[in-house]
């Protein structure tokens, strides 16, 4: 099997620049992805079952990968919610479909967002990872537009190694991540 796009360059071209431009003695210190965690709150699957079979449908296409269900971890009587109650879906990639992911985020869904200005550089955590808002999961080309019944939202946190927030926006900035212009 081709080793993904993404993974390549990290290895050939991204690792090294990283390495001497902050100046790490060892190869080990340079920041990688660990994993990419995608997450969708349904909060609306309280009143209808099958919105948490249909977003887990969805983002199974969307990761290339089996999704799981988040269940409430506490009742809350006001939104008529109880524990273990599912109320979200989730999935965490890692290795060779964490690069294709991030490739297709970066390559094709991205850019099809509406008036997209490019990503906010707001989202990092100050631990070296860094979370973007998706308002609409219909940029992802992976989902029939006919098919869809309610578009909703997703977040997207990718994980490095990354110790600040700097290096994590460098690592980003070299896979192409596009930042807007503040």
């Amino acid at each position: 099997m081709a080793t993904p796009r993404l993974k390549e360059k990290y290895i050939e071209k991204i690792a090294p620049s990283l390495k001497e431009k902050f100046q790490y003695k060892s190869a080990m210190q340079t920041p990688k992805v660990l994993k990419i965690v995608l997450n969708q709150g349904l909060g609306r699957a309280v009143a209808d079952k099958k919105i948490i079979d249909t977003g887990v449908e969805e983002m199974s296409l969307i990761a290339g990968q089996l999704a799981v269900p988040t269940l409430a971890k506490k009742s809350v009587s006001n939104f008529k919610l109880r524990e273990e109650m599912p109320i979200g879906v989730r999935v965490t990639l890692r290795g060779e479909k964490m690069y294709e992911f991030l490739d297709r985020l970066l390559s094709v869904s991205l850019p099809r967002v509406r008036d997209f200005q490019g990503v906010k550089s707001t989202g990092f955590d100050g631990r070296g990872n860094y979370t973007l808002g998706i308002k609409e999961q219909i940029i992802f080309p992976e989902l029939s537009i006919e098919k869809i019944k309610n578009i909703t939202g997703m977040n997207i946190s990718i994980v490095t190694s990354a110790n600040t927030d700097e290096e994590c926006y460098e690592l980003l900035k070299e896979f192409g991540m596009p930042f807007a212009k503040n």
